[in-house]
């Protein structure tokens, strides 16, 4: 059997990329400020600090950046968690769609957005909308299946390495909780899990 600290430790990242977490986390970060600061930039005399001082320029710039922010966050929490192919695809659809609004808003604000022989407020309007709602509902999958994952109300499934083969066990919280305060020497001993989980597997 493998190390036991390791087969049963509460460590949630487990068999995550680091790097992945890390660039995830940073775009999550990004993001946010990116908000942020298109708050600012339409509320403060930043706008001149950064050189939009013609009519118009502070609300674009800030319309695009607050744009960019809101899917770039929504792509981070499907790259720091653990999530399938599908949830991470739903996001980049949506992500791909405020990207078409972001896209459409440089294009039509300001002497095409209600004003104008072609307006594309609505349309701006409407491919943000959708793509926010996409991104949001697979992050929202993401996060539930991430939370139903380490739900202490369900079963716990450990990987044990047991006679050259990988099996999995499922176990309830309690004997989780008692298996890891015998592994830590809080209680039990480490024979007995061992003793207990082989004849499980036996079984």
């Amino acid at each position: 059997m493998e190390n036991l600290g390791d087969a049963y430790s509460e460590r949630r990242w487990e068999g995550r990329d680091p790097r992945r977490v890390v660039a995830g986390a940073t775009l999550g970060a990004v993001g946010a400020l990116t908000v942020v600061v298109a708050i600012l930039l339409v509320t403060t005399p930043l706008s001149a600090v950064v050189g939009a001082t013609e009519p118009h320029a502070a609300e674009k710039l800030g319309g695009t950046l607050g744009g960019l922010g809101i899917p770039a966050m929504f792509l981070s929490v499907v790259a720091v968690l653990p999530s399938s192919r599908r949830e991470q695809g739903g996001v980049g659809v949506g992500a791909f769609l405020c990207l078409v609004g972001v896209g459409l808003f440089q294009t039509a604000y300001p002497y095409n957005w209600t004003v104008g022989a072609q307006t594309l407020a609505f349309e701006t309007t409407m491919a943000y909308f959708i793509g926010t709602c996409v991104a949001f509902w697979f992050v929202f999958t993401a996060m539930a299946s991430f939370r139903r994952r380490n739900n202490p109300h369900g079963t716990v499934k450990l990987e044990i390495s047991h006679k050259g083969e990988t099996k999995t066990v499922e176990v309830s919280p309690k004997e989780y909780r008692r298996y890891t305060q015998a592994v830590r020497g809080d209680g039990g001993t480490t024979d007995e899990v061992i003793q207990e989980l082989e004849s499980r597997i036996e079984d």
